[in-house]
């Protein structure tokens, strides 16, 4: 064990462990979620590319000595490349706007660099306020990194929604040939072709991903040198400077200081965009998803235009039964991203004057939206949208005997003509072409060229596919 002290007192802690007494506080204060930072390791990479890049802009300046800098960079360096994450255990719901976070990493970083340096932990000579976060804030880190991290998932996830995106245009040529029976309402409609219809599913992932690709290059603007409430109090002279250009040296990325601090560290407005974008993305697949749920249904009793993959049994008590589980996962995804950025909203409204201590939960909901989303897309395209299949002879049948039909002696006499087909054929139970032949409206040869359903996929200026 060995003793550490702080402004409340002393506390002893397992030697083995390298965080100190400010994170045992707050391990003890936090436990509420079962998730902890260490489950975002690209968040605390940020946070320490950050402390790197920051003891660098010191030792440049002369405000760090170079052998203590170098130390912190060395023990940077380690966690960087993935080592020492079960050294944060952090709830990643916590009080003080990311504080804990903060030191948690501060103290990591001192005392694998005191042991490197100088064969133990918890050495005065790399304090873990002193040194590690010496220009810096939890107040500008926090959001920096936390901006910085989301430019990395957002990339992440585009990876994920382009995967999905080329399954629905695959989909879109293969079924470009099965006309089938469309639907408002849930009542019967005009036909269109199945790879229509899946067009449209696929322009709606192509724009959502062109939205986030939009707002991605946003959360390269961070308020780091801002310190506690954006003034930039208590740096030293040219660290504002050097830090950036450190940063970019670190992290391979063009990050800029945000043209107001005051606002970077007050306003938390540009996460209800991108948690608005993830909902939309999210809103869309759900959308999707309950389409297909309904295009399978049955398959004897329900629509049974298409057939999923079958991916597991359906029922404990039914053989034979195969649920559309992948849709039914990506609506709870859905359901969950939903959730997320209503508490994403409520938290940045929430700021009160001169910063929003509100991120520990805009963060814990933004990085389960992202981490859902961008798991959950890739596993829906291949092992469900991949596989589906068109059922043809159920397609043509709904397409041929569809009452809407009628809309075509709406159009070549008038629409009180074509209600009377329609009325006609519902009372006699037969299709549209039918009711039109025994009206004496059109003849055999004619009702068999108007009412090819065939005929009314494209419109007259636009050529077959």
């Amino acid at each position: 064990m060995r003793k550490e002290r702080d402004s409340l007192g002393e506390m002893y802690l397992e030697d083995a462990v390298y965080f100190g007494i400010q994170t045992q506080r707050a391990k003890e204060n936090f436990q509420v979620s079962d998730t902890s930072t260490a489950a975002y390791p690209r968040y605390i990479q940020n946070v320490v590319l950050i402390k790197k890049a920051a003891a660098m802009a010191n030792c440049d300046i002369k405000a760090l000595e170079k052998d203590i800098a170098e130390a912190v960079i060395k023990a940077a360096d380690e966690i960087i490349s993935g080592s020492y994450m079960d050294q944060f255990p952090l709830d990643v719901l916590q009080g003080g706007g990311g504080t804990s976070t903060n030191m948690n990493v501060n103290e990591v970083l001192a005392n694998i660099a005191g042991e490197m340096k100088y064969g133990r932990k918890n050495v005065p000579e790399i304090h873990p306020n002193t040194h590690v976060n010496m220009c810096q804030s939890t107040n500008d880190v926090i959001p920096s990194a936390i901006k910085l991290t989301c430019w990395h998932y957002i990339g992440d996830l585009l990876e994920s929604i382009k995967v999905l995106e080329d399954e629905l245009e695959k989909k879109t040529q293969q079924f470009s040939k099965v006309v089938k029976l469309g639907r408002t309402c849930l009542q019967d409609a005009l036909p269109l072709t199945l790879g229509q219809e899946f067009s449209g599913y696929a322009s709606l992932v192509k724009r959502q991903r062109e939205q986030l690709e939009r707002i991605r290059p946003e959360f390269l603007s961070i308020p780091l040198g801002g310190t506690a409430v954006g003034t930039g109090a208590l740096t030293e002279p040219g660290y504002l400077q050097r830090v950036y250009i450190r940063l970019a040296e670190c992290t391979g990325l063009e990050v800029r200081r945000d043209e107001n601090f005051f606002d970077g560290l007050q306003n938390a407005d540009i996460y209800i965009t991108l948690s608005a974008a993830l909902k939309g993305l999210s809103a869309g697949i759900s959308k999707i998803s309950r389409d297909l749920r309904l295009l399978s249904s049955g398959p004897r009793a329900g629509l049974g235009e298409i057939t999923l993959p079958a991916l597991q049994p359906g029922s404990s008590m039914m053989p034979g039964k195969v649920n559309p589980v992948l849709p039914e996962l990506m609506r709870q995804i859905w359901f969950k991203v939903c959730g997320n950025d209503l508490s994403v909203t409520l938290a940045a409204e929430d700021g009160e004057l001169d910063l929003n201590i509100w991120e520990p939960v805009i963060t814990a909901c933004l990085f389960e939206s992202f981490a859902l989303l961008t798991r959950g897309i890739p596993v829906f395209a291949r092992r469900c949208i991949a596989g589906i299949e068109a059922r043809e002879e159920a397609c043509s049948s709904y397409a041929g005997s569809s009452l809407a039909l009628s809309s075509v002696i709406a159009s070549r006499f008038d629409y009180p003509t074509g209600a009377k087909t329609a009325s006609y054929a519902a009372e006699r139970n037969i299709t549209a072409a039918q009711a039109a032949v025994e009206l004496g409206l059109v003849t055999q040869e004619e009702a068999d060229q108007l009412f090819d359903p065939r005929r009314m996929v494209h419109p007259p200026d636009e050529p077959d596919s």
